[in-house]
């Protein structure tokens, strides 16, 4: 599987200019000036793609999509459906990290790791997240770290809810055990071993995180919160836990844009931010009194949409926004052939048409995913 792109404007995430890359089985084989006639003359089938009038960039990193649903807070008819693979395919991601949310009884590990798997064999990288909102949170094996160190695709603890009133409520010890589980576990299986937190709207923020920090041996960078766009205290508060080295992350919506420039304006530690889509999640709303007053689902589309709306609507540069869905990502997950247009690497890449920035081809690990607009290959019982 061999596949040269040529004449595009290449984003690594930063502006590598018009150049050419050659991508041989799943990875990128070469990055510039590339002879077509030497291609030709190795005698097997090749595919080339003139990406003139296009930019390259990496695939995008979701690190937060309900692969097997979510929901059920308004009762079992409100549970969410699985995620499909045209789904992600059409919103530009390559990889993608799975978790459970507030339902760990109906939902369960097993079935994650399984779906996970399956979405794997159809062309999609994935990984997942042991745990739900609950303390103790359930496990594959007998506890976080060994589902971290034995199982291959756990790299973390996740989703852990703080500051809801749908979580476990749990105390600041049993949180520090979970992440340090997390961590030892991540250390001893060369994995990112980090702990993932869904933050309610609740009054004490982050609050939990920086306490960990103050009074365990925890490092920053095992902290990684998400939903942190729901207030702009809870934004104010997050700025603050990446500026100590932990990772946060914006849940994609309509207001993302002026999330980000809001962070960078207030001097919040770029590196340390990333954007997620919650994907098959629900999005339940709650009164002042906590009752529910209604719910939506998420959808993976709404991070490439609310992408390309930072570069079009916000006046962002290319190469500023896509770091936040590609190399940060990377970096907080430590995917190390993940996230960057540059040899060795996996070949997940995007072809975007420069003026809109629409999607038009993709490739998972070498493999043509979507071309000219058109899906190629969906998952084993779609239409």
């Amino acid at each position: 599987m061999i596949t040269m792109i040529k004449n595009g404007e290449v984003y690594a995430p930063e502006p590598l200019g018009k150049t050419s890359i050659l991508l041989i089985n799943e990875k990128i084989a070469k990055i510039g000036a590339i002879d077509e006639q030497a291609v030709a003359n190795i005698g097997v089938n090749y595919e080339v793609i003139d990406a003139a009038g296009s930019v390259v960039t990496p695939g995008f990193i979701d690190p937060h999509v309900h692969l097997t649903g979510g929901g059920g807070e308004g009762g079992f008819a409100t549970r969410t459906p699985e995620i499909q693979l045209s789904d992600m395919i059409q919103s530009g991601i390559t990889t993608v990290v799975g978790l459970l949310g507030t339902d760990g009884t109906t939902r369960h590990m097993t079935s994650l790791l399984a779906k996970a798997r399956g979405l794997e064999e159809e062309g999609m990288t994935t990984f997942i997240y042991t745990g739900n909102y609950a303390v103790p949170t359930p496990t594959i094996t007998a506890n976080v770290k060994d589902d971290v160190m034995l199982i291959d695709k756990v790299i973390g603890a996740g989703e852990i809810a703080i500051s809801d009133s749908r979580s476990g409520q749990p105390s600041l010890h049993e949180l520090a055990k979970i992440v340090a589980d997390a961590r030892v576990g991540g250390m001893l299986s060369g994995k990112a071993g980090v702990t993932h937190f869904h933050t309610g709207p609740g009054k004490e923020y982050l609050s939990p995180l920086h306490q960990l920090l103050e009074n365990y041996e925890i490092p920053a960078s095992q902290l990684y919160a998400t939903h942190i766009s729901r207030s702009r205290e809870l934004f104010d508060d997050a700025m603050a836990l990446a500026n100590k080295g932990a990772y946060v992350d914006i849940t994609a919506a309509h207001d993302t844009g002026e999330w980000i420039t809001y962070y960078k304006e207030n001097e919040g530690d770029m590196r340390h931010l990333t954007l997620s889509s919650d994907g098959n999640g629900s999005l339940p709303k709650f009164d002042e009194s906590g009752n529910l007053a209604g719910f939506g689902v998420a959808s993976t589309r709404t991070l490439f949409q609310q992408v390309t709306t930072a570069v079009k609507e916000h006046g962002m540069a290319l190469e500023e926004i896509l770091p936040l869905v590609t190399t940060n990502t990377a970096t907080a997950l430590k995917f190390s052939t993940k996230g960057s247009i540059q040899e060795t690497n996996d070949a997940d890449v995007l072809i975007l048409d420069k003026e809109s920035l629409s999607i038009q081809h993709v490739f998972a690990k070498g493999r043509h995913m979507m071309k000219d607009k058109e899906i190629l290959v969906k998952g084993t019982f779609e239409s």
